[in-house]
């Protein structure tokens, strides 16, 4: 009976130290989570805003040819967008070319990005060109 006693003593703190094991990857794969959902968090805003961006420049391409506005009127109108957007860009950044045939609109920004210990800049360079329907 002893013996016996002694077998259950060992498989109780076999599993003891088998349930520590089980905790420490838990620990680390909940740090490893909340690393990727806190990363996630502050980079995809970023992309959301330049396809929005890119996507208004578009739109905005299109009804400057219709409408034959100046470059200073579609500069405007993005800069607005921009802003909107919350998009860390100078209006001097907006380069547009206008002609009786097509509208092209372009921007270089750079937003910084701080995740904790890693510090680094995303670079976005959306463009929209369109040309007249005729």
């Amino acid at each position: 009976m002893h013996t016996h006693a002694r077998r259950a003593c060992c498989k109780v703190s076999q599993r003891r130290s088998e349930t520590g094991e089980g905790r420490l990857k838990a620990v680390l794969v909940l740090a490893l989570l909340a690393a990727a959902i806190y990363s996630a968090w502050k980079v995809v805003p970023a992309y959301v805003s330049e396809y929005q961006l890119s996507d208004k420049m578009q739109e905005l391409a299109r009804f400057a040819v219709v409408n034959h506005y100046s470059e200073q009127q579609i500069r405007d109108n993005v800069f607005k967008a921009v802003e909107e957007l919350d998009i860390p860009a100078k209006k001097e950044d907006i380069r547009v070319v206008v002609n009786n045939y097509a509208v092209k609109i372009s921007l270089d920004y750079t937003v910084p990005l701080d995740l904790f210990l890693y510090h680094t800049d995303l670079h976005f360079s959306p463009t929209s060109q369109d040309k007249p329907l005729i």
